[in-house]
């Protein structure tokens, strides 16, 4: 009696977690069918992982296969079998330790520096490129630097019809060019306006001293100022400006200008040779290839002379040679991150002065000497 009635209270009780299990069943089930018709409209497949794919394997392969056909939702029982089957061929897939016969690839650094060569190098020919790899300890052989420039579209023979750029002639040649221009200026005289001509010499030239370096220069000389600048005024300054001892072209090799008739001066080509100096004649309507000397314009004029109203030629001598001053010893270039002569020493601890020069128009500051 007892036994009938302890089996009749286990059916019941199975009965009750089987009914609980079977709605909980129902309820997920419910839930991925809402799923797969969300992701059919759509029209996306869902991205599986090897993790996930081998965990949904794991659980299906304890079920029958009419079972899983019964309770499959998103993934058919054929492609779960089809993931099983092949974590199972990848456990030993030994593809990726095996060893290939021929040559080895030839590494992406080195592709990339044979490019990086030829692109920045047209003259270079495989063979030259391939010197220079070597050099930087890297193995490889002319057919391979030659096949590399090949399958990049590059002509494996050097290019010499290539000719130097301007960046690359200024460049190659700093130490040794100078630049010069002309600017005007309005002068007020009485009721009239007269223009004169102001004549520079810029210096490109970077000097190196020993313990303490001057990475560049940016010294301006300035020839004397005439309203109507001739033959003989460019002759005049040419020749100070080649002098043999305190020139200020002395040591150079080049002189760029630009197309102003005033350079087809009889002499002053001439007088250029003869100094070893080479005049660059730049072409028509190019400003830019003469930027040093151009932007030199734009900051003589910004920080001083577009401020004044100047009545004299000695007036404007002494403006400029005022802007001379602060332009070479107490202005900051951006280009050199200091100034180019500056006459003042650094000191932490003394009280900051400043200097003013045309009415204040050019301020400077400095610490007073200790």
């Amino acid at each position: 009696m007892k036994q009938k009635l302890w089996l009749t209270l286990v059916t019941c009780l199975a009965y009750c977690i089987d009914k609980e299990l079977y709605k909980a069943i129902d309820y997920l089930r419910e839930q991925v069918r809402v799923l797969v018709e969300h992701q059919e409209k759509q029209d996306k497949r869902i991205p599986l992982t090897n993790s996930q794919r081998m965990r949904v394997a794991a659980k299906a392969k304890r079920l029958s296969r009419k079972m899983l056909e019964q309770c499959t939702e998103l993934f058919t029982p054929d492609a779960i079998m089809r993931w099983y089957r092949k974590l199972i061929a990848e456990k030993y897939d030994g593809s990726q330790n095996r060893t290939y016969a021929g040559r080895p690839q030839i590494p992406q650094e080195i592709v990339d520096l044979v490019i990086r060569f030829k692109e920045e190098n047209p003259r270079w020919g495989y063979k030259k490129i391939r010197d220079q790899v070597v050099y930087l300890g890297y193995d490889i052989c002319k057919s391979s630097v030659k096949n590399i420039l090949i399958e990049h579209g590059y002509d494996p023979e050097p290019d010499l019809t290539v000719r130097s750029t301007w960046h690359e002639f200024i460049r190659s040649h700093w130490d040794v060019l100078a630049a010069c221009d002309f600017f005007t200026i309005e002068l007020l005289v009485g009721r009239k306006l007269v223009r004169c001509t102001l004549f520079f010499v810029m210096e490109l030239a970077t000097r190196k001293v020993f313990f303490v370096i001057e990475l560049a220069t940016r010294k301006v000389f300035f020839a004397p100022v005439k309203p109507q600048p001739d033959g003989e005024y460019m002759r005049q300054v040419v020749r100070i400006l080649t002098d043999s001892e305190d020139g200020f072209l002395y040591g150079k090799r080049y002189l760029i200008h630009d197309r102003d008739p005033l350079y087809r001066t009889a002499g002053f080509h001439e007088i250029l040779k003869s100094s070893g100096i080479e005049a660059v004649k730049l072409p028509a309507r190019s400003p830019d290839l003469n930027c040093y000397a151009e932007r030199f314009v734009k900051s003589v004029k910004s920080e001083c002379l577009d401020h004044l109203i100047l009545s004299s030629v000695e007036q404007l001598e002494y403006v400029i040679q005022q802007y001379s001053e602060y332009y070479h010893h107490e202005r900051i270039h951006q280009s050199l991150d200091r100034m180019i002569e500056p006459k003042h020493m650094i000191d932490d601890m003394t009280e900051i002065v400043c200097i003013e020069r045309l009415g204040g128009l050019l301020k400077s500051y400095h610490r007073l000497a200790a």
